[in-house]
Order: C-alpha cells, then structure tokens, then sequence
C-alpha cells in the first residue's frame, strides 16, 4: 500500500482503535497471565441468547443480512444488527474504522453471547493490527466464519487463546447437517464429538469429482485444529497473527484457485516449515479449483498429492468443510483426533465453558 493510501486509511479509524495499536505490549502481558499456550474457552450458546451479526470483511446488501438474520433466528437465537453493517467501501463492508469500531462494540457489549460473521469476501486481515486484543481477552465471545474471516478467528486464537470458531457464515446454507454440528458444539459443547461425511456430500461424489474423498496417506493422528482457507492462511506467514503449528491438525480449504496458485501456496507452508510442523492434513472440499478445459496443467488430486502423499503425517481429501451447505464446525485450538482411513474428527474436549 502507498504510504499516502496507508495514512488515509488510519484517518477513517476512531481514537480508541489507533490506541489499542499501541497495546501490543499490554496484550502480551495479559497472554502471559494465562499461561504459554493457554486457552479461553468461551461460554456455549443458549436458546434466547443475543448474537451481534458483523461484518469485518466483503460488502453485504440486505437481501444477504435478511438471508442471515432469518438463519440465526431459526436456531432460536436473537439478533443485533451491527452498527456499520450495511456499509461499503469498495468490495469491502465499509472502512476499516467501521469495520473495527463494530467489532470492539459487539465484544464490549454485555448481552451478546457470540459474533457471527455476515457473509466472506476479503479485508478481514486489513484490521487486524488495530484490533485491542486485550478487551476480547476479557470478554470472551463465540466467533464464528470462514473463508475470508479465517485470518480473524487465527489472529484471536494467536493473540489471545480464544477459540475460535471455523463454521458457516449466518449467510450460509444452514442444511440439517450443519445445524448438527453447530448445535452440538456451540450449544451443547459436546466432547468426544465425531464428524464424518455428508451423506449430501458422498452422493455428489458421483458426478462431481472434488466431491470424491481420497486417501493421501493413511493413520490416525491427535493435536490440535488449526487451519482455514489456503491462501488466507498462507497469506498470513510471516505475521504476528499465525499460530503456533506445531502438533497441529492442520486443516485447509479453497475455492477458486487454480492448481499452481494451491501448489505455490502449498510451498510456503513446506518451506515455512509448517507442514513439517503439523501432525495430519485435513482438506476439505475445494470448490472451482480445476484448471480451465484444455489447459496445460496440473490437476487438483496431483497438485495435493504431490505435497502430501510423501509426507509422513496422516492425511485425506474430500472432507466435509469448506464453501459447501453442509459443513463440520472446526473450533481452532480445541485437541481433536483425525482418522485419515475413516475421514472422521473427533473432538476430544468441549470447545465452549
């Protein structure tokens, strides 16, 4: 970014978030206090409770709020509009001080019990740096979303201990399937959780091929979840925001890539060391990421093999996560078990107090 874009951009933000990027040092004291590695399990969803719908990332018009709202009040949640959360600046849901000031106000406000993100896109990562880790310590909040808000519920789960939640966004296709998963972790904190297949998912396998489940590399594996979409991840090397990955069951989905994107994003990660790092490789279903008809290339199952069928860790394709109706709840940070054989995950502990 151009110096003069970066300082415009700073001006946009209220006072309370240009200070909290100076409370770095506090933010580290108070992950101190917890203890290295601790974590903060936030407390479980109830029926009737006040969930803040935000928006840190791609613009959203009311048709998709509408869509989201009525999702999370099927679940018998109630729900808060955030603030800014029909604006826009550009693609993204308006400025990074909008953006910000709705996240703090959601995480200080003391009847909403989680932060649902409205939709995906990209811009979640631009707040990141301004984002006072120190009030999300102290308040701790379910935070739920995917795809572009992966660099968000990494960065608080880096930043913080908070387990964070890798779902679907309130926009999603909530399939019975999915409520499942979302009932049983965010409401009834379930432990020893297992997730398999879809079945919607094994019958799509027919005739979609990234729908098809492969073995990589067989066994079983336990760590802990970590993980999200590829490139929002990989983008994330090199920052303060990306976890610790070590003993990690790392997990990764995509849409929209072609496969020597995936393959050069795959590489980072191999040369950062992270895969080495990581105890199984969990790949959910990737979503358009097939070269165009024709075209001299890779395919998607040789551009995934090629990093991890030699790799010593367990590891599958096909998993049901990712752009897809029916989707796995992943908490990252909670212990898990992955059979790579079976494509099951078990939660081995309660993500929710």
């Amino acid at each position: 970014m151009k110096r003069r874009s970066f300082i415009a951009a700073l001006s946009t933000l209220p006072a309370a978030a240009l200070a909290a990027r100076q409370s770095a040092v506090r933010t580290t004291e108070h992950r101190a206090a917890i203890g290295a590695g601790g974590q903060i399990k936030p407390p479980a969803l109830k029926r009737g409770d006040l969930v803040g719908l935000f928006n840190p990332s791609g613009f959203a018009d009311d048709a998709l709020i509408q869509r989201a709202t009525l999702n999370l009040e099927t679940l018998g949640l109630r729900v808060m509009q955030a603030a800014h959360l029909r604006a826009s600046r550009g693609n993204t849901a308006g400025t990074i001080g909008q953006r910000l000031t709705d996240l703090h106000a959601l995480f200080a406000h003391r009847e909403v019990r989680a932060l649902w993100a409205a939709r995906g896109g990209s811009g979640t990562a631009q707040i990141l740096p301004f984002i006072d880790y120190s009030l999300i310590a102290r308040n701790p909040k379910i935070v739920i979303g995917y795809s572009d808000i992966t660099s968000l519920l990494l960065a608080l789960y880096a930043k913080t201990g908070l387990i964070t939640f890798h779902g679907p966004v309130a926009s999603s296709g909530f399939t019975p399937f999915t409520v499942s998963h979302l009932e049983a972790t965010l409401i009834e904190g379930r432990a020893m959780h297992m997730m398999s297949t879809a079945e919607e998912h094994a019958k799509r396998a027919t005739d979609e091929p990234n729908f098809v489940q492969r073995v990589l590399n067989s066994g079983s594996a336990e760590g802990t979840l970590l993980g999200g979409n590829l490139s929002v991840l990989a983008s994330l090397v090199g920052t303060p925001y990306l976890p610790d990955t070590r003993n990690a069951l790392l997990f990764l989905e995509e849409i929209s890539e072609a496969p020597y994107r995936i393959d050069r994003m795959l590489t980072q990660l191999a040369q950062h060391g992270l895969l080495d790092r990581a105890r199984a490789a969990m790949l959910g279903v990737f979503v358009k990421c097939e070269p165009a008809p024709g075209e001299e290339s890779l395919v998607l199952s040789q551009a995934l093999a090629d990093q991890f069928a030699a790799r010593p860790i367990p590891s599958a394709y096909g998993l049901s996560f990712g752009h897809v109706a029916s989707q796995w709840v992943l908490p990252i940070g909670i212990r898990a078990r992955f059979n790579a054989d079976a494509r099951t995950l078990t939660l081995l502990e309660s993500a929710v107090s």
